[in-house]
């Protein structure tokens, strides 16, 4: 027994040695590759900043599963704003506007005595509440991203200007004259990747329009609704009601004035009917009745009583690249709502296939700019992949259930399926109508043909 536990420590003794020779046979070049190794491990993240997930940082990269969809979507096609775009060389003929807008600005404000040194000095102090906006690490200079802040600042504001009627329009400055151009740029100016955060263009609103003592001025959330009013196209009353808030950017402002302010996220008690509802045509041959809905925003839908009511969306390439932002900005931001998430996921339930789409264009409830169907229902069935949706938080979740709910009855499926079989249609009516019709005759010459035979006629 000795001999063994000799025997092991003579071994274990024999085994530290050789990990001693081990360890010390590591060469100069493993020291200095585990050096580099163990730097790598402080070194800080720069495509997704460790602060990322802060309340301040609101302008984000859009995640590539979202970007291989549509990226024409996300990326801007005309006007780079903000640091993730800048220098590309299909965005340069705006890059020289910018500068002729910035001229015009500084005209006006250097009769009251305001430079181009007040702009700077009014953003050199919130340099760093800057950077903190954005999810990847700016590498540019303090002086070049202040020159970004002010000119690019200044350019929106300026076009914000001079579409509320505050500055006079060059009548033949090509940005306004080329109608596709305008249009462009009011879409690229609601792309995620494309902001600079809010507080800069209050801060340079403030600097080149209350400074001039200009009386009876509106706000930069007035003048901004304004602008993008005309493609959204909504009443005056809807812009006033909004005159006041603020948001972390354009796209999170224009965001705001979309969501109905009735609508709450609250979370629902799971129940067997808190799902997914089924497409437009089933619940229709189920009983739900469609129904436009008349209100403010398209994200307000209510059932009751067996009828869904929806407001108008009407489809076209303005609204769909403000929805898909929308998303992406709900996807990544975890400080704001998801109110258009959960409506699209609504929809993209609704329009399943190119009919279910018609089936809601019929009924007023989709007004279809791209002209097909399949590029609608394209569209909510792209939209949905890889998002992230929890309908216990859904400001939709009630209408899910009830939805749901009022499906699973199954004496109200069967009567509506045999109203839709039989009474959807004139023709459908009218062969119905006839085969009660002859029903009701073969019947009444049965009857005829068995009372004759149990009573004959006396003779």
């Amino acid at each position: 027994m000795e001999t063994e536990l000799r025997l092991i420590g003579d071994q274990s003794q024999e085994n530290a040695e050789t990990s001693d020779d081990h360890v010390t046979s590591i060469t100069e070049a493993d020291r200095q590759w585990l050096k580099s190794v163990e730097k790598k491990t402080k070194l800080l993240p720069k495509l997704l900043k460790k602060s990322a997930g802060k309340s301040s940082c609101c302008i984000f990269r859009v995640p590539q599963s979202l970007v291989e969809i549509n990226e024409k979507a996300y990326h801007p096609h005309i006007v780079s704003i903000g640091p993730y775009h800048y220098g590309k060389v299909h965005l340069k003929m705006i890059e020289e506007h910018k500068w002729r807008f910035l001229g015009g600005i500084l005209a006006r404000t250097q009769q009251h005595g305001i430079g181009i040194n007040d702009f700077f000095k009014a953003i050199a102090p919130i340099e760093e509440k800057i950077r903190d906006c954005y999810s990847e690490t700016i590498e540019c200079s303090r002086q070049e991203l202040i020159e970004m802040m002010v000119l690019d600042g200044c350019f929106i504001i300026e076009l914000f200007c001079i579409i509320g009627g505050i500055v006079q329009r060059d009548i033949d400055d090509p940005i306004f004259n080329m109608t596709l151009m305008f249009f462009v740029i009011m879409r690229d100016l609601l792309k995620l990747e494309n902001q600079i955060p809010f507080f800069v263009l209050e801060t340079l609103f403030e600097t080149s329009i209350l400074s001039s003592r200009k009386q009876n001025v509106s706000s930069l959330t007035e003048l901004a609704l304004k602008f993008f009013d005309h493609a959204a196209e909504r009443p005056p009353e809807v812009l006033r009601r909004y005159k006041d808030i603020r948001g972390e950017h354009l796209l999170d402002l224009f965001r705001s004035t979309i969501i109905p302010a009735s609508s709450q996220e609250v979370p629902r008690k799971i129940s067997p009917f808190l799902q997914l509802i089924h497409s437009a045509k089933k619940l229709h041959q189920a009983g739900i009745k469609f129904k436009p809905r008349e209100t403010d925003s398209f994200l307000d839908i209510e059932f009751s009583n067996g009828v869904l009511e929806i407001p108008l969306l009407t489809i076209d390439d303005f609204i769909t690249s403000v929805i898909l932002n929308c998303v992406a900005f709900e996807q990544c931001y975890n400080h704001c709502s998801n109110h258009i998430t959960s409506y699209v996921t609504f929809m993209g339930c609704l329009i399943n296939t190119p009919s279910d789409a018609g089936f809601l264009c019929d009924y007023k409830i989709v007004e279809n700019s791209f002209g097909a169907n399949e590029e609608v229902a394209s569209f909510f069935n792209n939209i949905g992949k890889d998002v992230t949706f929890d309908i216990q938080w859904s400001y939709l979740s009630k209408v899910f259930e009830d939805v749901n709910e009022h499906c699973s009855n199954k004496w109200q499926v069967r009567w509506a399926e045999f109203k839709h079989t039989y009474f959807d249609t004139t023709w459908s009516f009218i062969s119905a109508l006839a085969a009660v019709v002859l029903l009701i005759l073969t019947m009444i010459q049965a009857f005829f043909a068995f009372y004759g035979y149990f009573r004959p006629p006396k003779q």
